[in-house]
């Protein structure tokens, strides 16, 4: 091999626990694939030294902006993203180059003395700082005889984790996928169905992204493509621009695939969007042909998104950050 080639691949990714996490998982596979070493540079995010809740500082791109800088001044190579935290847009001079195997999708509660939602005393305090989940919880209470107090929250794993440990808090909800990357999935106490809890477009999921103009590097990370998770995000995102919701409201959207036997056959798409109280959601279902194509999969996103939209999805939305 030429000498150019052995130069360390640079990986960029966020200083936290998880987001190490993920990034060595990527690093890992990228070595197996290539054969080439890879390096890990830690990058500070505005989203990681902010204490302000993520509705008040502008919602998805707050991750991510440091990230994609680094990638377009060519201080790293490539870069991990949790795909959730992504906005809906994609600059130009950038390409997903891989969307691995998606992780659990699912959000899991963890409780005090090991409870499991159904069995959270009366005006049980939970923590959460996503309004999608609030709304969702809320909704789902009141649906069940149920009374909580959704309290906003934030912070990293082990804040968040804390509350609960401190007595502070009977339970947070968190995402499964990323408990169960920095292998602490064991203190979970319930694993919320998505028949309950609608998780974030992409949740689960990560994006590795680099910069459009490098065919060999995207050539070499196409091998980590999953072509399922691809088109799962892709029409849970579509719907999350169609509702031109940024990550302050309160949409949940899931794409998963319906196989019969082995054969898959069709993907279902599950939207939701209500008020953080949980008092008025519209929640809607659209099942169609696996998407082959990027367009395809768009397309599934912004039909389900439009059929929200004529439901009363537009003036729940009231809550967005403008």
């Amino acid at each position: 091999m030429s000498e150019p080639q052995q130069r360390a691949l640079r990986l960029g990714t966020r200083r936290s626990k998880l987001a190490m996490a993920q990034s060595g998982q990527v690093a890992d596979a990228v070595r197996g694939l290539t054969g080439r070493p890879v390096e890990l540079v830690e990058i500070t995010t505005y989203g990681d030294v902010s204490r302000e809740h993520l509705a008040q500082i502008g919602g998805t791109g707050v991750f991510v902006t440091a990230l994609r800088d680094a990638l377009l001044s060519g201080e790293v190579d490539f870069a991990v993203h949790s795909l959730k935290d992504l906005p809906t847009t994609q600059p130009a001079e950038l390409v997903l180059a891989a969307v691995p195997v998606r992780e659990d999708a699912r959000d899991v509660l963890v409780a005090r003395d090991g409870l499991a939602f159904e069995q959270l005393p009366e005006g049980a305090r939970v923590g959460t700082g996503s309004p999608r989940r609030m709304a969702q919880l809320n909704a789902y209470a009141r649906n069940h005889g149920l009374t909580i107090e959704t309290v906003p929250i934030r912070g990293n794993v082990d804040t968040r984790i804390g509350y609960v440990r401190k007595g502070e808090l009977d339970a947070v909800v968190l995402a499964a996928a990323g408990l169960n990357r920095i292998g602490r999935s064991d203190e979970v106490t319930d694993f919320l169905s998505v028949d309950t809890v609608l998780p974030a477009p992409g949740q689960g999921a990560l994006a590795i992204e680099c910069t459009a103009d490098n065919a060999e590097l995207i050539a070499a990370l196409a091998g980590l493509d999953d072509p399922y998770t691809r088109a799962a995000v892709t029409a849970e995102r579509s719907l999350l621009a169609a509702l031109e919701a940024g990550c302050s409201a309160p949409v949940g959207a899931f794409a998963d695939l319906l196989a019969d036997g082995q054969t898959v056959k069709e993907m279902r798409l599950r939207g939701v969007v209500g008020t953080t109280d949980g008092s008025t959601l519209v929640q809607l279902s659209t099942t169609g042909p696996v998407p082959e194509t990027y367009d395809q999969a768009m397309a599934l996103g912004r039909e389900l998104a439009a059929e929200m939209l004529a439901k009363g999805a537009a003036g729940l939305m009231g809550e967005r950050a403008h």
